[in-house]
């Protein structure tokens, strides 16, 4: 199985770290604009096999992308001193536009993973070109609030003394200030929050959730400003989500698809809860959210929808 990896950058190379560390696939290509990082990248990362498990990693061009079954997509422009969203959004969708198409022609039976940020505006752009050229928007995929979700499950385990494998909530809409946390849906062992603090006799107040909003929607921003980058996280992320395709395992991951009217939704691309499989999302699972919480991820898709129009599609 054949993984193929579009930007060596830190995020791209890091996705490739957790792949060999946990031998998802058996053949990793990344590819870089800047060939001599990709070669490098993918030299380090070799080395580390006789530690792990038995693939083959190796840099290469787009046409070497043959046959992937997967390729994440983590090429982009980081954002200059001073420079504003949409300036940088324009930039990065031209970027898009050279580069999906390549990955169309040379793998076009490939599931895309997008990585880019902002994520779900790029996961629009790539599914738009990726369409133009034959593939259907449902094998292009963005890893969303997949992060997000991880960071809140992590903090309520925290908060309850509980291994976050069993806290179940989601973080849904932009990943990014505007996203909801589904406080009203979390649960641990089948209870609601509440009736779970009630029986461990641990109090879950205001403030509590106050301060756990506070860490999920602003990790990044502290992470960046202490080291300039995020990437284990989303690394890791990204090689749950290779894993899903190549073994059509059928999770629910939050991860950001197009959706075209659901719940009185415009046409955007969001993270939801979806069921993914080995062509990508099968199907978007509607939430019962609270009253407030439909609300402010209409707002949220809002704001996704009027990014999108304020670059202008750029069309093939």
């Amino acid at each position: 199985m054949k993984v193929g990896i579009v930007g060596s950058g830190f995020v791209g190379s890091t996705a490739a770290y957790a792949l060999v560390m946990q031998g998802i696939g058996r053949e990793i290509v990344m590819v870089d604009l800047d060939d001599a990082r990709a070669a490098a990248e993918a030299d380090d990362l070799f080395h580390a096999v006789p530690f792990s498990h038995p693939l083959t990693l190796r840099a290469g061009n787009y046409s070497d992308l043959a046959d992937s079954h997967v390729v994440i997509v983590a090429a982009g422009i980081n954002q200059r001193p001073g420079e504003s969203r949409l300036k940088l959004l324009q930039r990065n969708a031209q970027v898009f536009r050279d580069v999906i198409p390549k990955i169309v022609e040379h793998a076009p039976h490939a599931v895309l993973i997008i990585a880019t940020n902002p994520v779900d505006i790029m996961t629009h752009l790539a599914g738009e070109f990726a369409l133009a050229c034959g593939v259907p928007t449902n094998r292009v995929v963005g890893s969303g609030t997949m992060l997000d979700t991880a960071r809140f499950r992590t903090l309520l385990g925290m908060h309850f003394g509980v291994d976050s494998h069993h806290v179940h909530g989601y973080v849904v809409g932009e990943h990014g200030d505007s996203e909801v946390l589904s406080w009203s849906l979390a649960t641990i062992a089948c209870l609601s929050l509440e009736e779970y603090g009630e029986q461990r006799g641990v109090e879950l107040n205001d403030a509590s959730r106050a301060e756990i909003d506070d860490q999920v929607r602003r990790a990044a921003y502290r992470i960046i400003k202490g080291k300039g980058a995020t990437y284990y996280g989303i690394g890791s992320a990204l090689a749950q989500l290779v894993d899903v395709v190549l073994h059509d395992q059928r999770s629910i991951l939050t991860v950001c698809s197009r959706i075209e009217g659901m719940d009185g939704l415009p046409d955007v691309t969001i993270s939801m809860p979806h069921l993914l499989g080995g062509e990508g999302v099968i199907a978007p699972v509607p939430l019962d959210l609270s009253e407030d919480e439909s609300s402010a991820l209409k707002r949220s898709a809002g704001i996704i929808r009027d990014a999108i129009d304020s670059i202008g599609l750029i069309k093939m």
